[in-house]
């Protein structure tokens, strides 16, 4: 008998993964702690400390880290340039703050109240001043917060921080006193490396990427497309990573250039699937991490130490936000958000180990005091939340309104027939948002001033992030019957209550429309025919009957759908004109 054929390892860890994340996820959401520390948990649970299911978390942390890249992508595709110029204040003045004051007082801290030495003490203050990108925008966004008041503070405050990276990780090189690479290059150079890779993703973001997509977007081929955006994440992420910047800076600022593209929803819409995947590996990592033969020997100094950490941070943040003229609950919502350790404090604890700063099992526990702060984040924004609604009635409570909350009309088909319909909203005064499928329909309509989306209407993911759930009104007015027939059935079950205005293309696609759910379908041709002949009644003397002849034809065109719909295309017609000339015989027989 031969002998069992090899499982490949990738399968078993795919299958490992996959697993764990599907089973803790679901619960852990369903006890309201959040998806965040189901994954953690279940990194934590197919561990080497635990089951030891995964014995190589450092390679399931090199792919996780995808998944801040990405997500970086998507933050700088939803942020468009007039909003980061609006946010400079924040980003230059308090991040600056939060990341050089919070340094400060952690490395003094540490120096007076530990065996340290200053520089060991400064390089672990600054790698603990850092908070977590990924957890605190992966919070923002499920809870749709990411453009509230404090949501713009919160990130403004990261933002900064993944831009001091650079600076710290050379601070931390020179306060080593072991080298392992030779002298670092001067600063200058350093400098000019990293303002030309800037210079290099913006020239090209903003002169190459359009034409790219469109040249993509022409083919009609979507996996093309998706592969192009992951493509274009992946070079800019790898030019910063060569000019020394973080990979997750150079997909942000790609994601900015693109934020006022016309491709911006669709490449959106094909990337977050894969953002959510690496971003859930990339927390299942972080629980991977927890050694607990370390967290065995020092328990009582990780925990303590973690809530000292994360309760004092937060208390300077509140102090801070509230000294930036933030209000009460946005200061508490900022300081539970924010008061943990980051990702990037990993790799500045692994440089500061690796050039002899502190022994290698101190640096387990600083990296394990970082860990438990990462875990107590979402029961923190909950705590905050409760102590917000304690403090205050629920109707009193500042929500932060975001700057760009507006409720749009949504047009999908931007041919003659939506043309018009665009026209007419918007000269109501309606803020319309524009989606057609055809890149020279596109570019055409750019030069007369629209401003229209890329998208395939039959994407109903597609369709939510043009905002389709905070719409007015969607239109669909496509060429494609089938395509309008779809994203209606997909918009109805999601949004039963938003009005949905479909073009039919004849009697019986308007009768389908209207069964699936629209609020109104109407025939391309059928109210311009209806004008034509009521102007020509005029012209020809019949002017006083022309309304009460059109009605009559109104009525008698529906009747006529009725009966095709029961008994076909020309059985219905056969009906319609027994019915009738029955009536004319009738009248006749009268006179």
């Amino acid at each position: 008998m031969a002998g069992a054929a090899e499982i490949d390892p990738i399968l078993t860890g795919a299958a490992v993964f996959l697993g764990a994340a599907t089973i803790a996820v679901p619960v852990f959401k369903r006890i309201g702690l959040g998806s965040v520390l189901g994954y953690l948990f279940a990194g934590i649970l197919i561990g080497p400390s635990t089951l030891g299911l995964v014995s190589d978390p450092e390679t399931a942390a090199h792919f996780g880290e995808f998944g801040v890249v990405l997500l970086l992508f998507v933050i700088g595709l939803e942020l468009r340039p007039t909003r980061l110029w609006r946010l400079r204040m924040e980003i230059f003045g308090l991040g600056l703050a939060q990341v050089a004051l919070t340094a400060a007082l952690l490395a003094t801290t540490l120096f007076l109240v530990s065996p340290l030495s200053w520089s060991p003490s400064i390089a672990i203050g600054s790698a603990l001043a850092l908070s977590s990108t990924a957890f605190a925008v992966q919070i923002l966004r499920d809870r749709g917060e990411l453009t509230t008041s404090y949501g713009d503070r919160a990130f403004s405050i990261l933002l900064f921080q993944d831009l001091a990276i650079v600076p710290l990780l050379a601070l931390v090189a020179f306060l080593s006193p072991l080298s392992s690479g030779g002298e670092p290059a001067p600063w200058w150079l350093q400098l000019l490396q990293a303002v030309g890779a800037v210079t290099a993703v913006v020239l090209f973001g903003r002169y190459g990427l359009k034409p790219l997509f469109r040249a993509i977007a022409l083919s009609h081929t979507e996996e093309i497309f998706a592969a192009a955006a992951l493509l274009v994440v992946v070079l800019a992420s790898v030019l910063m990573q060569l000019a020394g910047l973080s990979m997750a800076l150079g997909a942000f600022l790609a994601g900015v250039l693109l934020a006022e593209s016309e491709y911006r929803h669709q490449l959106e819409a094909d990337i977050e699937p894969f953002r959510s995947l690496f971003l859930g590996l990339f927390f299942m990592s972080v629980g991977m991490t927890v050694k607990w033969s370390v967290v065995a020997d020092w328990w009582l100094v990780i925990l303590f130490g973690a809530l000292v950490l994360y309760v004092g941070k937060g208390v300077f943040l509140l102090v801070l936000t509230r000294l930036a003229q933030s209000s009460w609950p946005d200061a508490i919502r900022i300081s539970a958000l924010l008061g943990q350790g980051g990702e990037f404090g990993f790799v500045i604890l692994s440089l500061g180990s690796a050039g002899g700063l502190w022994a290698v099992e101190f640096g387990s526990v600083i990296t394990s005091v970082i860990v438990l702060t990462m875990i107590l984040t979402p029961a923190a924004v909950l705590g905050a939340d409760r102590l917000l609604r304690r403090l205050q009635p629920p109707e009193t409570i500042e929500e932060g309104e975001t700057a760009e909350s507006t409720h749009p009309v949504i047009i999908a088909g931007f041919g003659r027939f939506g043309q018009i319909v665009a026209r007419i909203m918007a000269l109501r005064g309606y803020e319309v948002v524009l989606i057609d499928n055809d890149p020279e329909r596109i570019r055409i309509a750019e030069t007369f001033g629209n401003k229209v989306f890329y998208g395939d209407l039959r994407r109903s993911d597609l369709l939510k992030l043009a905002g389709a759930s905070e719409a007015r009104a969607i239109f669909l007015c496509g060429d494609d019957k089938d395509a309008v027939a779809k994203a209606l059935q997909k918009l109805r079950a999601r949004l039963p209550n938003t009005p949905i205005f479909c073009r039919a293309s004849d009697r019986f696609e308007q009768s389908r429309l209207e069964k699936l759910g629209a609020t109104a379908a109407v025939r391309e041709m059928y109210e311009s025919a209806i004008t034509l002949a009521e102007s020509a009644l005029g012209e020809l003397g019949d002017g006083a009957v022309a309304e009460e002849t059109v009605e009559e034809f109104r009525k008698r065109d529906i009747h006529l759908l009725h009966l095709q719909e029961e008994h076909g295309a020309y059985g219905g017609f056969e009906k319609m004109r027994e019915q009738f000339s029955l009536e004319e015989d009738k009248k006749k027989a009268a006179v």
